[in-house]
Formats: structure tokens, sequence, C-alpha cells
């Protein structure tokens, strides 16, 4: 036996020796054959100390132990290497880290030279992998295991987990594991298969599994069975979602998933996704041919008279090159109630205060400084309370938008802004005045009368309004801009500006059938070809005052001032208005050249903007800003107090010749803590005709709290159909009970709901008193605050699980006026790599807005 501590110590560095690590090449060393593997790779050795027994072919490393094969390396207190057999052997805090990153510990292994096979006592492995910003890790541990070619490590008796252990006390069972009999690691097919196994929560068995398997966190696409799904509802009965997803290639996939529902049949559904190069799509069909159609109500209040039922949904985007992409999002359904009574989710579907699917397909160009837009629209109203023949079909909204630099004569810039816009309708929408007193319909169901479809009781102007004209009609608009700023010396800022819009309009209205032959009784509209020119000049004047005092921040007050001049807008009230209906005036408007939200209207007359604001920045952050102003017509037709069909402009606060005054005051002491208000005065009295307030405060690190509430108030608008005001508030917030605990709650108070009910017994009680048939109404009053909806929660979320609980409370808008309420628990659990189940379940008594006939 022959030391190298021995050789280095005769030539006088050992002490060298005692801080410094020796490789040494094994193999090539002494002359015998490199381990097998690829060609030119060498088993390195670095420790301490290396003791070579030539009697008995071996190399022994102590003291911190660290050997090197290709990516491989192996760590221990002592390792010895047996030349003849080929086999290391490794004992004390040995440790393998794998080409990938996994680490393997143990107190003793046996390997072969290569690592790739042997045995392991206390055999514990960890596998990292980075998924979405985020770093998943898995841990294996058994009293012993075996490594098959590096590919396969086998574990007997083993537990599995992706928790982290506990810090103060590392014996404590992890918050779930799955213990098995067997566990069998393939890192190449990367899966992992259990055998008699069990399913622990806090250490106590939940679940008993005789054998399944799962892909490890490293696989994102495996063919196999995913998370299921239970249902549970007195419309469907109790039933499960098998998904099967089938890896078909890299780049597309098939998921099928039958639902078995016991009073329902089976609910068949299937998905295709495929990744081009240049994009994706994907297709979904859904269907079923129902057991027991009368679990739901019958037309119009629901699809009870339907056997079969389904949809069909797909998805597309493609990027055609670097500035041109086209794509689509359909949603097609048997009937409007499907998606929601058998819970199938779609993302373009909106489910606040109404049910609308919108499908579309667009085409989009976008350069350095153009834009190009082609879409086409279907709506699809998902309630009971939408019409279908009411909503239109838009296709094509064409819109172009293009800036370029003046001609050097003028300086500035130009711009260029086009839109068409076709659609086509079958029934006018109206809406009376006051809004909820005539429907077309009146279904009785259980004695209790479901109007529907809104129309007016008198048509007339003054008494009925049109906010969707029956008919083909179609408008392109292009407009022309020219802005140049200029900045003298003493810092004031003076842009002249200029425009010229044309519109065009091909209007053909559908004035036969029910009800659309009562459309010129509110209106005269146009039929044909007309046009519309609208030129306007203007100024745009502001003048900052900036005063930095130090630590007190930095002060600007800047007058504002605009004149825009124009002739005044012609075809008011005989053209449609379809996109331009949304009129706020605020002090985000209050310098808009066009204050319409759209271009089926054009601003016109003389009018000037005058306003100020006063901002403040210090060095510590903090941050205020205020701002009043008011809009004046100075000459020609006031646009905003000649109503449209639907109204628009009227009770606006710019309806008069002096508008109402507009102001806001936003605060924020640092980045976390921002309150805002903005509210529009009336001119005439200074009373407060519109009011929005709120808050959003982020406490962190101080206290783990994140909360936002907002207030708002609008005084009656009768014109729009709006008889009284409306109050709400609206909250929501988020406290970190501990890093790992949480709950959350959000709340809509509606403050002048108990005047809608009081409305909806007056409009009955006349009704009665008319025709006194059936019992007389009574008047319940739902108090001042009334909860309109509602969310609350919790739940607990760590490296490797999340629970959550949640009780949702969401309003539906119905036909009586009141406000029906769909009550919901959702319970999610998601253990990591292992996948994620929810449990959805209604509760409460069952309304008719989802076309289910009893509760559930």
């Amino acid at each position: 036996m022959r030391k190298v501590a021995d050789i280095l110590r005769s030539a006088g560095l050992t002490a060298a020796l005692t801080v410094a690590v020796l490789p040494v090449s094994i193999g090539h060393a002494q002359g015998v054959p490199a381990p097998p593997g690829k060609p030119g790779e060498k088993l390195l050795v670095e420790a301490n100390e290396l003791i070579y027994d030539n009697d008995r072919n071996t190399v022994t490393a102590r003291g911190n132990a660290e050997l090197h094969y290709g990516p491989r390396t192996l760590q221990a207190d002592r390792v010895r290497y047996d030349r003849g057999t080929g086999r290391v052997f490794a004992e004390g805090n040995v440790r393998l880290t794998e080409a990938d990153g996994g680490v393997v510990t143990g107190e003793r292994m046996e390997l072969t030279d290569d690592f790739k096979t042997g045995f392991v006592d206390s055999l514990r492995v960890q596998q990292s992998v980075e998924r979405k910003n985020e770093t998943i890790r898995v841990r294996f541990s058994a009293p012993r295991g075996e490594r098959v070619n590096g590919e396969q490590t086998s574990f007997e008796y083993g537990s599995y987990t992706a928790c982290e252990p506990c810090k103060d006390a590392p014996e404590k069972p992890p918050l779930w594991q799955i213990r098995a009999q067997k566990i069998i690691h393939n890192n190449e097919t990367h899966t992992i298969y259990f055998e008699e196994s069990t399913l622990e929560i806090a250490g106590i068995p939940v679940v008993y599994l005789p054998y399944f398997e799962a892909p490890d966190p490293s696989e994102r696409r495996k063919t196999g069975l995913l998370t299921p799904r239970f249902i549970s509802t007195t419309a469907l009965g109790r039933g499960v979602s098998l998904p099967y997803f089938v890896n078909l290639a890299p780049n597309y996939d098939l998921t099928i998933t039958p639902t078995i529902l016991s009073r329902q049949g089976v609910l068949g559904q299937a998905e295709f996704r495929h990744r081009l190069d240049n994009g994706f799509y994907s297709l979904r069909l859904s269907g079923i041919s129902q057991t027991t159609p009368s679990a739901f109500l019958p037309s119009p209040l629901g699809a009870g008279e339907r056997d079969f039922r389904g949809s069909i949904e797909s998805q597309g985007r493609f990027y055609i090159n670097e500035r041109w992409r086209t794509g689509w999002d359909v949603v097609g359904v048997t009937d409007k109630w499907f998606l929601d009574n058998y819970r199938i989710r779609n993302q373009s579907i909106t489910t606040d205060f109404f049910r609308e699917a919108v499908s579309t397909a667009y085409l989009i160009g976008q350069g350095d400084r153009s834009w190009f837009e082609a879409r086409g629209y279907y709506f699809k109203g998902l309630s009971s309370f939408d019409w279908q023949k009411q909503q239109p079909i838009v296709a094509p909204v064409i819109d172009y938008d293009k800036r370029i630099n003046a001609p050097s004569e003028i300086g500035g810039e130009l711009r260029l802004q086009t839109n068409i816009t076709s659609l086509d309708r079958e029934t006018t929408q109206y809406q009376g005045l006051p809004r909820t007193t005539a429907y077309l319909f009146s279904p009785s169901i259980n004695g209790i009368s479901f109007p529907l479809y809104q129309t007016c009781a008198v048509f007339a102007r003054g008494s009925c309004l049109i906010q969707g004209l029956a008919g083909y009609n179609t408008r392109a608009s292009a407009q022309v801009t020219w802005r140049r700023s200029f900045i003298d010396d003493y810092g004031q800022k003076i842009t002249p500006f200029a425009s010229l819009r044309g519109d065009a309009f091909f209007v053909n209205p559908n004035l036969s059938g029910y009800q659309n032959d009562l459309a010129p009784s509110v209106a005269r509209i146009d039929d044909g070809v007309s046009g519309r020119i609208m030129p306007t000049v203007g100024v745009d004047y502001r003048y900052p005052f900036v005063a930095n005092f130090g630590g007190f921040g930095v002060h600007t007050i800047e007058p504002i001032g605009q004149l825009l001049v124009r002739p005044s807008e012609t075809k008011v009230g005989r053209l449609p208005n379809e996109d331009a209906q949304s009129l706020v005036f605020d002090d985000t408007s209050l310098f808009e050249w066009d204050k319409f939200s759209g271009y089926d209207r054009v601003e016109g007359g003389v009018r000037t903007n005058l306003g100020a604001q006063y901002s403040i920045f210090t060095p510590s952050g903090w941050y205020a800003n205020a701002m009043f102003g008011e809009s004046i017509q100075l000459a020609g037709v006031n646009s905003f107090r000649r109503g449209d069909l639907a109204n628009t402009g009227l009770e606006s606060g710019l309806d008069k010749r002096l508008s109402d005054y507009v102001g806001r005051f936003q605060l924020s002491p640092n980045q976390n803590i921002t309150f805002i208000s903005r509210a529009r005065f009336n001119q005439a009295d200074f009373h407060v005709s519109r009011f929005e307030t709120g808050v959003t405060a982020r406490f962190s690190p101080f206290v783990p709290l994140t909360t936002s509430v907002f207030y708002s108030y609008y005084e009656a608008q009768p014109l729009l159909g709006y008889s009284h005001y409306r109050e709400g508030v609206t909250a929501s917030a988020t406290y970190s009970i501990t890093p790992n605990w949480f709950v959350s709650g959000s709340v809509l108070l509606d403050l002048t709901h108990y005047l809608d009910v009081r409305n909806t017994y007056t409009d009955a009680l006349a009704g009665y008193l008319a025709n006194p048939v059936g019992a007389r109404p009574l008047y319940e009053n739902p108090g001042r605050f009334y909860m309109a909806g509602a969310s609350f929660g919790g739940g607990y979320q760590d490296e490797c699980t999340t629970v959550t609980l949640n009780y949702i409370n969401s309003p539906i808008a119905t036909a009586t006026g009141v406000r029906e309420r769909n009550q919901t628990v959702l319970l999610r659990i998601e253990l990591k790599t292992l996948g994620e189940a929810d449990l959805r379940q209604n509760v409460g008594v069952a309304t008719t807005a989802d076309g289910i006939a009893s509760a559930r």
C-alpha cells in the first residue's frame, strides 16, 4: 500500500495537502482502462487523502471526497473504487448530482463507475424544474433504492412529495405525501409509477390507490388521465368528468372528456389543440342527448323541450409576419343555457350582471406609426332575458390609423383615421321611459310571472327610445387631422390644430314585422344614402407655472384652454346610433375634441373648454393632483342638447350652453396608497350630479393587507330611463394571516335597490287596481344596504399545495326589476405535480335565469 500523503510529505508539501484538493485521473494515471462511457471521459477524484491498495486493486478517497464522471458528481466522506470490478462504494453523507441538477443523497451507495447503476441505502432524491417562472422541487425517499442505467430509480417502501421539509421540525411529515410499497421513477419516459400507494395529509392516510402513474414535473405533455372533476346539481344529478389527454405529437394533442351524469346521461367533450410555426388553433366540441330534459324549464325560460344539446368553440391566433396577425374566437351553442347548465367554461363569456358570448374574427396589422384592424362580431345572449333577434351581426368593422410628419412648410403631424362599420339586426330594440314598465312576454312558472324582452308601453318620442334599429346600415367615416405644438421662451405651449371629417351612411331600416313597424312613431329615420361633413379648426393653450421648493417638492399650476370652431352637427335623431351611446362627461373627457365615444355621432358647434390643474411632487414620493374645468358652447347648435334615437347627450352635463363643472382630486402619499375622487357639479346651483371616490392601498410589508373601496353616486336621468338616482359601494380586500394562510372578500352594495323594488311594486299595484285578478301584490322592503353581489373565502398556499374555499354570490339582472342571485360554493385543491380538483356546488333557491326548473 502506498499513500499519496507520504509521497507529498517526503517532498515537504504536507501543509499544502491539508487545504488543497488533488485531482487524479484514476484510469489513466495507473494505466488501467477508463470506465465505459463517452470517448475521452475520465473518472476524476478530488479528496484530502488518496490511498492506493495495489494488493486489492482499489483506490480510496477520504475527506471531502468528490468524484466526477462526465456530467455527474459524487460526494461523500469516504469513497472506495474497486478497479477490478468497476464498482464505487461511497459512505457517509453521500450526495450524487445528476446532469439535470437532480440530487440523490443517502448514507451508503454502491454504484458502477459511471454512477448509473447500483444500490443506495437511506435514499433521498431531489429534483428541481423551472416552470412558469417558478421553481418546483420534488422529493423521493426510501430506506433502500436501486438505480438502473441512470434512467430508472426504484424506491422500496418509498415516499414522494413536492413539499419542503419543516425547518423547525424536519422529522414532521410534510403537508402531503404519497407513500407506496414501491415507487419507480423512469427518467427516460418521465413517468412515476406508484404501487400499493396511499395519499397522506399531514401524516394521516386519506386515499388508497392500488396503482397509478403520473408524469414527473419535468414532463408537461404526457398521454394519460387528468384530474377528475366532480359535479353535483339537481338538474344534472351527481357525476364525474374523466378527462383523458392524448399527446399526439410535440405540437398537437387531443383531450377527450366523458362526463357521466346520473340524471342526464353522458356528456361528451373533445378538444383538439394544434400549435404551428406561426400560431395555434383549438377546437372544442360538446354534446349530450339528455335523458331527463324536463329537469330544465320550458321555452322561453329554458331548454326543457330539447333532447340534444351541445356547443362548438374554436380559437385561433396566427402571425403572418412581424406586422400582421389574424385569428378568431368563436362560440356556437344549441341554446343559450347550455354552457351554464353543464358548467362549461369559456373565457369569451361575460358573467357579471349578464351572460353573453362574443364571437369574433379579425385581421390586424401594425406599423411604426400605423394601425389596421378588420373584425366581425356575433353576439349571443346567454340568459333568459336576452332576445336573440335584437342582437346585431356586425361585419365588417374596419379601422385604419396612420400618422406621418407634415410637410416642412407647415410642420407638425398629420393623422388619417378611417372606419367602416356595417351591421344587421332582425328586430328593433326598444327601451321605455321609465325602464321596466312593458315587456313582450310574461310567462308564468309555479305561479310566478317572469316578464321578458323589454319594450315600450307607448311608442312615441319622449316615452320610448330605440337602442338598436332593425335592418341593415353601413357607415364609412374618414378624418384627416393636423396639429403642431409651439413653446415660446416663457414656457407657453400653443397647439393649433385642424381636421376634416366626412361620413357616408347607407341605412335600410326594417319597418315591417312585429313592433318594427312602430319605429316611425318614435323617430323620423332616414332611408337610403346620406352624408355628413364636419370641418374643425382650433387651438389648445397651456401655460404651466413650475416652482421648486426643495424639500417641499415641485409645484405646478397649469391653466388650460381650448377653442374649437366648426359648423353644427346635422342628421341628429335621423340616423341610427350604435357605437356612441356611452357618454360620460368628467375630467377625462373635458379636453377631448369630440366627446362622443364612437363614430355615429360627431360633436358640432363653436365650443371652448376651460380648466386648470395643480400638481405637486415631493422628494419623499408624495404626489397630489387637482383639476377643475368647464365646457362652454359659444355658437351653433349644441350637439348634446339634441338627443338621437337613444337620447345620447341629454342629461349628460353638456346639454346646456354652460356645462356642468367637472373636477378631480388625486393623492398618493406613497407608491402603495392612492386616493382619487372625481365629480360633476351642476352649473346652476353646484349640487353634485355625479361623484366617484375611492382608495386602493397595499400596506405590506408593515401590514399584510391589500384593499380597495369605491363609492359611486349618479343622479337621476329620466330621459335615459333612470327614474331615480343610483348609488353603490364596492369593496375588496385580501389579508394574509400568515405567509401561507389568507382570507379575501369583495362586496357590492346597491344602496338604491329599494327604489327599484318600490317602483316594481307601484307598477304591479297599479295593474292590480286596474284589473283585480289574483293576489294583491305585497311590498317587501329589502333595506337600504342591499348586497347585490359578494365573494368571501380564504385558503392556504405554499410551495406544494394550494387550497381555496370561496362563496360567490353573483347578481343576475332580471326583467322584474330585482336581482336574483346565483350562489355558489367553490372548493379548489391543487397538489403541485399531481394535479388539481374543483368542487363547485350551487346553493340556495334556483332562479329562472339559468333555465333550471328546481332547487339545486
